[in-house]
């Protein structure tokens, strides 16, 4: 697993592992690093069979298995407690681990993500896996940022577009990867297993998300005993991308304040 560490660089600093969603990849997370770099050590990674990780996305195991790939780094980097934040599927692994081991995470933050698949997004997959199978990769990576940011950030940055549409298809992480990931997500269903996370959780969601319905988010919120919700009217599903300066502030307010259970 390739994985990255920035921030701090001192044995007591509190550290956060930073998962993205489909895409996988670390860089993902590039708005958010300076900010959290006063007050944390940062760890981001490639998801395995993405980005420097390669590799393949095994046939079995799904977000657990992902998951384990995250305690294989916090192993290699001897952390027995750290905080954590994912979006959409990179949620998901964060709540995979809360469940199977509630030891390790102080705070976790979940944006845009869910404890089961939403019709919706299931026929927004069903959309991106058509034009995979039957118009190729191209395709698939034009049409991606349709589903990841609003209509007037697209065409506020369009250089930036066309630029993450070559280097998306120059490092596409495979048909079969992609396949298996999105199987992954779709199967993912603990709904009825929220109560019994009790790790402080800030649920990040945004209510112009074209993939994920903002009541995905509102779910969590009532489902987690420990949760605090934030919902923003404008950022769509990568809002930490389109709207970093108020995204960084509200996390930071959640990971600098006092954890309460509740």
């Amino acid at each position: 697993m390739h994985f990255e560490v920035h921030g701090l660089d001192r044995p007591d600093a509190k550290t956060i592992i930073l998962s993205s969603g489909l895409g996988g990849s670390g860089s993902y997370w590039a708005p958010q690093i300076e900010a959290l770099a006063t007050d944390f050590r940062i760890v981001t990674y490639d998801h395995r069979g993405t980005g420097r990780s390669g590799g393949d996305v095994p046939d079995e195991g799904g977000i657990s298995a992902m998951a384990d790939d995250v305690l294989e780094i916090a192993a290699r980097l001897q952390l027995d407690r750290f905080d954590f934040m994912g979006h959409a599927l990179g949620g998901l692994i964060g709540l995979d681990i809360a469940l199977r081991r509630p030891e390790l995470i102080e705070k976790l933050i979940l944006i845009n993500a869910w404890s089961k698949a939403d019709p919706h997004s299931g026929r927004c997959f069903d959309i991106r896996i058509e034009l995979l199978e039957r118009s190729g990769v191209e395709a698939f990576v034009k049409a991606q940022p349709l589903f990841l940011y609003p209509a007037v950030w697209m065409s506020e940055n369009a250089e930036r577009m066309a630029a993450d549409e070559r280097h998306g298809v120059a490092h596409f992480q495979g048909k079969a990867n992609v396949l298996k990931r999105i199987a992954a997500l779709r199967a993912f269903d603990i709904d009825h297993r929220l109560s019994e996370i009790r790790t402080p959780t800030l649920v990040v969601g945004t209510r112009d998300d074209l993939l994920v319905p903002y009541t995905r988010s509102v779910r969590l919120a009532e489902g987690l005993p420990a949760a605090e919700l934030a919902l923003s009217d404008f950022g769509a599903h990568a809002v930490n991308v389109v709207a970093p300066e108020e995204f960084n502030n509200k996390v930071l307010r959640f990971l600098r304040a006092r954890s309460e259970v509740r």
